[in-house]
């Protein structure tokens, strides 16, 4: 498993692997330190807790940049002037490629940092736009366990 974090300070990545033996993860921009605790669940490629911030909750997506996403669409929408709309039709078989071809990611709702290799990906939800806001605005810890209505 592989693991990114946002550095509070700078916003700057960090990537570490995980190592029961670190407790903290260092910026290599501005030297922060952020407080991380491995468990040998984390070092054999199992994500159950976040070692950010200790949290259960996890979704999974995609891993492609947004902002190259976001990039790609303006590219087409100023095109489609010209190529009278297939611009976008080349996006949509290039975003359809792209959807095949890329593995997918767990990102903590909590803390937003972004795990990759993951052996039980099959058991993280895709992304939950009720799940996220209660999270977020409001603290609430659903301890890995979706919503329920």
């Amino acid at each position: 498993m592989e693991m990114t974090l946002t550095c509070s300070e700078c916003g700057s990545a960090i990537h570490i692997h995980p190592d029961r033996n670190a407790d903290t993860a260092k910026c290599q921009i501005c030297s922060h330190p952020i407080s991380v605790t491995f468990t040998q669940e984390h070092e054999d490629g199992r994500l159950s807790q976040c070692p950010a911030c200790g949290r259960k909750d996890f979704y999974a997506q995609k891993d492609f940049n947004r902002k190259i996403g976001v990039t790609l669409f303006i590219v087409a929408a100023i095109t489609s002037i010209w190529t009278y709309g297939l611009s976008f039709v080349a996006l949509y078989l290039l975003d359809l490629l792209l959807f095949k071809k890329l593995g997918k990611i767990a990102i903590c709702y909590n803390c937003q940092s972004i795990f990759r290799s993951i052996a039980n990906m099959d058991d993280i939800h895709e992304y939950d736009h009720e799940m996220n806001d209660r999270i977020i605005y409001s603290g609430h810890d659903f301890g890995g366990r979706s919503p329920k209505h």
